[in-house]
């Protein structure tokens, strides 16, 4: 249920085919959909409405039916069912262009110290996408298009917050090659947990939340990339202001499936080779409304070593039904006394174990609050799905 004063309404609402919109107004302000609204509403009161039809509209919230307070995009995605996993993965990552990851003053064979980058604008965490109007896909290419230069300024076009800008810089000779001072990455990896597979579209989706560079913080903007299996190497129990970590090897991991798309809320792609992952068709389930998701009792799956996934016990503390913007829509608490001996509740690499209640898919584990290792937060299911289906 949505409570609804004018503050509290969110800017973007997901709602599965046939779930309640079920706004609760104040008084002296009113709903309208601002395109078929015919066709997105079933005849109901204010406060019930329920869209019967997959897609997006906008919602206007009025004052005294004139003045528009508030636009609220609806997206309605169909309903259905996935197969929970819970396994360890592996997951190889390769960037659109190079990410900068850092600056460095270079030594010339004149024995001078440059800084060719400076008043450049250039920053760490932006995207060189392409050198002399040559596009820039790795390291290598980088590295050939500056010794191209021998000397002569280069015009670089790079990406910040998705806005395309451009700069200048004269790269120096030293030792043998042209350089211009700026430390990139073509390409990340790491080891997480697979959430769930989507048997109606041949999606996966893992982790909860996306992969960001280690150097900027920042999520890297990805081209494309692998999803491949891991072999836990051990664990590092959690304790309080210092996570724990799940340890694990991709060196010599089979491909499950291609990688599409990093995002604030998990990375995702389809499935090539369903082998791998050990599905289970009776363990299919449906995707849970949020508003079906209850304070108490629930369980996670996740694998903490090579013998597969286990399901352990948690507890839903509190739900924050307004959020469709970040991946903390639950408080959760590890409660199974067999996974806080073993990990002292959330570690990292569990990001991404999927969460049953009543038989439900109901979302992801996300994030672990550092001064108590057994509480973290979790993503609803809802918000995954609409990843998926792109639904904008």
């Amino acid at each position: 249920m949505y409570i609804c004063s004018v503050e509290s309404v969110p800017n973007t609402i997901v709602l599965f085919e046939g779930q309640k919109l079920n706004l609760k107004i104040a008084k002296g302000l009113s709903l309208n959909f601002t395109k078929d609204y015919d066709t997105m509403l079933t005849s109901s009161s204010i406060g019930d409405e329920v869209p019967n039809k997959v897609g997006t509209s906008n919602l206007n919230l009025n004052l005294f039916g004139k003045i528009t307070l508030k636009e609220v995009n609806v997206n309605v995605i169909p309903k259905t069912t996935v197969i929970p996993l819970g396994n360890a993965i592996g997951m190889k990552l390769y960037t659109k262009g190079v990410l900068v990851v850092g600056m460095s003053q270079i030594n010339t064979d004149s024995n001078e110290k440059i800084k060719p980058y400076e008043n450049c604008g250039i920053e760490e965490g932006d995207t060189i996408i392409a050198i002399n109007g040559s596009s820039i896909e790795n390291t290598e290419q980088l590295i050939e298009e500056v010794n191209k230069s021998n000397g002569e300024s280069i015009t670089i076009k790079y990406k910040r917050n998705n806005e395309t800008l451009e700069t200048s810089i004269t790269p120096v000779k030293s030792e043998e090659e042209y350089k211009i001072g700026l430390w990139v990455r073509d390409a990340a990896a790491g080891v997480g947990t697979a959430t769930f597979y989507e048997p109606s579209t041949n999606m996966f989706i893992t982790l909860g939340h996306g992969i960001t560079d280690i150097d900027t913080g920042k999520i890297v903007e990805i081209s494309n990339g692998e999803l491949i299996t891991a072999n836990i190497i051990s664990i590092v129990k959690g304790e309080k202001g210092k996570p724990g970590e799940i340890k694990g090897t991709i060196d010599s991991g089979y491909t499950i499936g291609n990688i599409q798309n990093n995002t604030i809320f998990g990375v995702y792609g389809n499935v090539t080779n369903t082998q791998y992952l050990n599905l289970n068709k009776s363990n299919e389930v449906e995707v849970a409304n949020r508003d079906e998701i209850k304070e108490g009792e629930a369980e996670i799956i996740c694998q903490l070593d090579n013998n597969g996934t286990k399901i352990y016990k948690i507890e839903i503390e509190k739900i924050y039904l307004n959020n469709s913007e970040n991946n903390k829509s639950m408080l959760i608490k590890i409660t199974d006394n067999e996974l806080i001996e073993k990990t002292g509740g959330i570690i990292q690499g569990m990001s991404g174990s999927p969460i049953i209640q009543n038989g439900k898919f109901i979302g992801a584990v996300t994030n672990v609050l550092v001064n108590d290792p057994t509480q973290g937060y979790a993503v609803f299911g809802d918000i995954l799905i609409k990843q998926i289906r792109s639904v904008d």
